[in-house]
């Protein structure tokens, strides 16, 4: 006795990229294992601020993450040696060195060293 099996890809593919199917659920929960080491990877409260979905993009299902702390670009690309001003004219700056208050009319940031942290997690996520 044979059988005999036909196969439709495009049915097939379809069927797979199903919201809810198989492929969207492997798809989250790998999504989900990258977001929650990008969380435990960022500096101070930057993984407060990201977060995951799944979309539809043009070739299908993706998992996006974001994040959206005002300061994640200059951690992950780093920056150079900077002066930082007050906001307003005739402004100081405040902050605390070795537990005394300061202040200053501007300071001489050395810049950071670039933390790639989403694209760490990216790799030990897989």
């Amino acid at each position: 006795m044979s059988v005999d099996v036909r196969l439709d890809p495009g049915r097939l593919a379809r069927l797979l990229r199903l919201r809810g199917g198989i492929v969207e659920r492997r798809l989250a929960e790998r999504t989900r294992r990258v977001a929650d080491i990008a969380r435990a990877e960022a500096p101070g409260s930057m993984g407060d601020y990201i977060d995951w979905h799944i979309e539809e993009g043009r070739r299908g299902l993706q998992g996006v993450i974001t994040c959206d702390h005002p300061a994640t670009l200059f951690v992950l690309e780093g920056t150079r040696p900077h002066i930082i001003r007050p906001r307003r004219a005739k402004g100081v700056l405040r902050f605390e060195v070795d537990g005394q208050v300061a202040y200053a009319k501007y300071v001489r940031h050395p810049g950071t060293r670039a933390n790639n942290f989403l694209g760490r997690a990216l790799r030990l996520g897989r």
